[in-house]
């Protein structure tokens, strides 16, 4: 019925608008290319547009159609101007009018405005005089970009030739300040939607490398040249011929691949997820190898399209930079000469035309140049790079030269600008003729949710983050500082990761990568089975700080020596550190660093290091702070006899007045009344939930536990258990709760405690009920597509009194309450638990006994229980 109350013109186009999008979804469908599709769109868009345009100047009152088309004129600009449009793209419209008729204007426009939102197109429009354009376009960033790609399309020629040929000159007066404005505004959009390419869910439009960068190329251009055309640029030679070839094939690749996403979702949609990674990488046909992924594969030729994209962008946005006014006038005498051929200037380092003519196309004296820029903290100038990428593109195989190894190693041994640096190398495609590994891990996606960077990207990130400790005041920024052979720690960390994408275990893989690398710098034995050891360890202090028991002193002592010396132990910590730190933003927090921070000192304790750090000393200390604060109470033997069963991380990780606090509560507590305490830790970003009862008044205290807090809307993130003197039971759970975001009101926490406890106190073992929560359907897809596999592994050797479970699974919700009932109903008893996401996935950890406290020893029996659990976690997610 409401199709009736259109008008008869209306109806006409929005039955042209459907019958041609499902017409040019099956010419996309049968691999129209994506540059001719889009001006397909554009044309029926364009034809739809002009119909609603003749039929609103008609009615327009007072007004024929000639006099109105006359004293205005349409224009299209952004994407719908440059023809990009896709399938279900807004359309931007400027309707410009003379300054006698604005009043008809707004008539006409409110009447297009409508029939355009009847159709079932977005329209966006302004409503101004060509020299009201011009004014804005020139005063707003965001203003110019758009009407830098304008078009005639309807209506006063000559009313469009007002404004357009004013408005390219006065761009081009004003090019330095809407450079400025224009990258500005570029920055506070990457910073939104992904500083660097290799973001492994990418808005194709918006993200770094992407169609953005080509628009950037075209706005600036416009700006500097009065022309936006890539051709047009490398006409006039602002444009290399193979930067223009890598800007026109990334433009049809991404033109094409967001059609694709446009028409599959039906709706404008630029976010390229896991869920559509996985269906178009099947619909492009990749294959798969043994060690990647068909959706791997993918992304790595989305990422290769789009490196080429910011390469192109960068070197011709850096080719245009207008220079300060200071910097040109003063810049010539604040420059000094270091050498024959480096001139430093306050904020650049520069080279003379004696280098560019004679050494630019040279591996080791380009290493030479960067080691200065790095050692004098200045960036190295545009026309430099220039003539390097010029001489370097298509460079060959490498012969590793002494002059090389020597730069490179160098080079690796100065943190200020090394992170910068090697990205640059990596661009050039250098690194990987240096260290060849990196070929292999160029664009390599990692398909999980806890990586946020490709291989390549992160390795260089893990160095760049390690070089940033140095502005750390703590115990880690301390020992990075004292490493002494920092090129050895930096070249772990460069390669740490080149193992991915092989069939066998990365490490592994990476290890022999490593000894082929030390053979290739001609390390001595030493360095070798240093590089060799940290490649082949790299997660083994972050295994075993969050997923052991390390207050087994046994076990620290066992690490210390399979990871000493002293020097080898510091590198080790700060590999893991930067590790944490290279997967993305937030990853390595306080929390982690204390964790890792001391169970570093107490390895060092052992290793005997001349920076060992007395944590006997310190438990002393905080033994004897605990006592000075329960002196003279008249409980102070109870307190004393509880205090001396601490475990060691519990005791390092709570403050002395909050364990009191704890063990009043405990202390005071009722048999039917657990204690309970909910309080948020800024450190980490989660509530923790204290809980503690008595181990004799519930069977299968673990798993009932679980239970009530997973009642209760939270998910879990890590837990621990701590079986105190006289079976008290103290445990800590982090959580996140599914009602708030961060912190929980007062109101909330305290709600949580009551429900809990009279959880804990109902007389039936109930299993709890999880709300369900919503779930993108592009999650659940890419989560059926590539689940996780469930993996059970059994460790009987690292605990002398416990048998250890470790559990590889999906995260879902509910895990951790289903994992403990199965321990409990096949009669394990929990100890110690270590819950936590680690890397690639979920991975919880149990030390358990029997029923009657005893480690398991029968091989039958282990068997059983791995079977048992692996079969009944299967079932569960399939």
């Amino acid at each position: 019925m409401a199709a009736l109350r259109l008008r008869e013109s209306v109806i006409a186009a929005k039955q042209k608008l459907a019958a041609d999008r499902e017409k040019l979804k099956r010419q996309h469908q049968a691999g129209t290319p994506g540059v001719q599709l889009c001006a397909q769109i554009t044309d029926c868009f364009d034809a739809i547009l002009l119909e609603l345009v003749n039929e609103a100047a008609e009615d327009v009152p007072g007004f024929t159609a000639e006099r109105v088309l006359s004293n205005i004129t349409i224009v299209p600009h952004g994407g719908y101007g440059r023809r990009d449009t896709a399938p279900y793209s807004d359309i931007d419209l400027m309707i410009m009018h003379s300054p006698t008729f604005r009043e008809p204007a707004i008539q006409f426009t409110k009447r297009l405005q409508q029939d355009v939102f009847d159709v079932g197109l977005i329209l966006g429009h302004s409503l101004r005089t060509p020299k009201q354009a011009v004014s804005a376009a020139l005063s707003d960033a965001t203003i110019f970009t758009s009407l830098a790609e304008n078009r005639y399309l309807a209506g006063s020629v000559s009313l469009f030739r007002d404004f357009a040929e004013p408005f390219r000159r006065r761009a081009k007066r004003n090019f330095r300040g809407l450079y400025r404005a224009i990258m500005n505004a570029r920055d506070e959009e990457r910073a939104q939607y992904g500083e660097i390419i290799h973001l492994l869910e990418p808005n194709i439009k918006r993200s770094s490398g992407t169609l953005r960068g080509i628009q950037m190329v075209r706005w600036l251009g416009f700006a500097k040249y009065g022309e936006n055309e890539v051709d047009a640029l490398n006409r006039i030679g602002a444009i290399s011929d193979r930067d223009r070839k890598s800007l026109r094939d990334a433009r049809e690749y991404l033109l094409r691949l967001r059609n694709e996403l446009h028409f599959h979702a039906g709706k404008s949609s630029d976010l390229l997820d896991r869920a559509e990674q996985i269906r178009i990488a099947e619909l492009y046909g990749f294959q798969g190898t043994a060690g990647l992924l068909p959706v791997e594969q993918f992304m790595q030729t989305y990422f290769e399209q789009t490196g080429g994209v910011r390469d192109a962008a960068r070197h011709f946005i850096a080719s245009i930079r207008p220079q300060s006014p200071i910097t040109t006038i003063f810049g010539p005498i604040m420059t000094r000469r270091v050498d024959r051929d480096f001139h430093v200037s306050p904020y650049r380092i520069s080279t003379s035309k004696r280098w560019k003519q004679h050494k630019a196309g040279q591996i080791d004296q380009v290493l030479e140049l960067m080691i200065a820029a790095s050692r004098f903290g200045r960036q190295i100038d545009h026309p430099t790079w220039e003539v390097i990428r010029s001489k370097m593109q298509g460079q060959g195989e490498v012969e590793m030269t002494e002059a090389i190894r020597r730069a490179f190693l160098t080079l690796l041994s100065e943190p200020g600008r090394l992170g910068e640096l090697l990205r640059r190398l990596h661009e050039l495609r250098l690194l990987e003729k240096i260290v060849p590994g990196m070929a292999h891990a160029r664009c390599l996606l990692q398909f999980n949710q806890y990586h946020k960077y490709t291989v390549d990207a992160h390795c260089i990130k893990t160095v760049e983050c390690a070089t940033q400790f140095l502005e750390r005041d703590d115990t880690l920024g301390a020992v990075y500082m004292k490493i002494k052979k920092k090129w050895l720690l930096h070249l772990a960390l460069l390669i740490h990761d080149l193992g991915k994408g092989f069939s066998e275990d990365h490490s592994i893989v990476g290890a022999r990568i490593a000894e082929d690398v030390a053979d290739r710098f001609w390390l001595s034995s030493q360095d070798k089975e240093t590089l060799v050891h940290l490649v082949l360890h790299h997660l083994t202090m972050s295994h075993l700080a969050f997923r052991r028991d390390t207050s087994d002193e046994q076990l620290v002592l066992s690490f210390a020596m399979q990871n000493g010396p002293a020097e080898r132990m510091r590198m080790l910590f700060v590999l893991t550190c930067a590790d944490f730190a290279g997967v993305g933003p937030g990853t390595l927090n306080d929390w982690k660093v204390r964790v890792l921070t001391d169970l570093y000192r107490r390895s060092m304790q052992n290793l005997g290091g001349d920076d060992t750090v007395d944590t006997v000393a310190q438990r002393r200390a905080k033994l004897d702070r605990l006592a000075s604060l329960v002196r003279g109470h008249k409980n102070e033997e109870w307190y004393r006899h509880v205090i001396d069963s601490l475990p060691e991380g519990f005791l390092q990780e709570t403050p002395a007045t909050q364990i009191i606090s704890d063990l009043e509560q405990l202390h005071a507590m009722k048999d039917d009344s657990p204690m309970v305490a909910c309080q948020y830790r800024e450190d980490r970003g989660v509530l923790e939930i204290t809980i503690g009862t008595r181990e004799a008044l519930m069977q299968g205290v673990f798993h009932r536990l679980t239970a009530a807090v997973t009642s209760q809307r939270m998910t879990i993130l890590a837990a621990e258990i701590n079986t105190l003197a006289d079976g008290l039971v103290l445990d800590r759970y982090f959580v996140q709760d599914q009602d708030h975001d961060g912190q929980s009101p007062p109101e909330r926490m305290e709600d949580i405690c009551q429900r809990i406890r009279k959880y804990l106190t109902a007389t039936e073992d109930q299993a709890p009920t999880f709300t369900t929560t919503w779930t993108s359907r592009n999650q659940r897809l890419a989560e059926e597509a590539i689940p996780i596999p469930t993996e059970i592994k059994i460790d009987n050797e690292t605990a002398e009194q416990y048998t250890i479970v470790e559990i590889f699974t999906q995260d879902r919700q509910g895990l951790l309450y289903q994992i403990s009932r199965l321990l409990y109903d096949i009669g394990l008893s929990v100890h110690v638990a270590r819950i936590t996401t680690h890397l690639d996935q979920v991975v919880d950890v149990f030390y358990v006994t029997d029923s009657e406290g005893h480690k398991i020893f029968d091989q039958e029996r282990l068997e059983s229980i791995k079977r048992t659990l692996g079969e009944a976690l299967v079932e569960q997610t399939s």
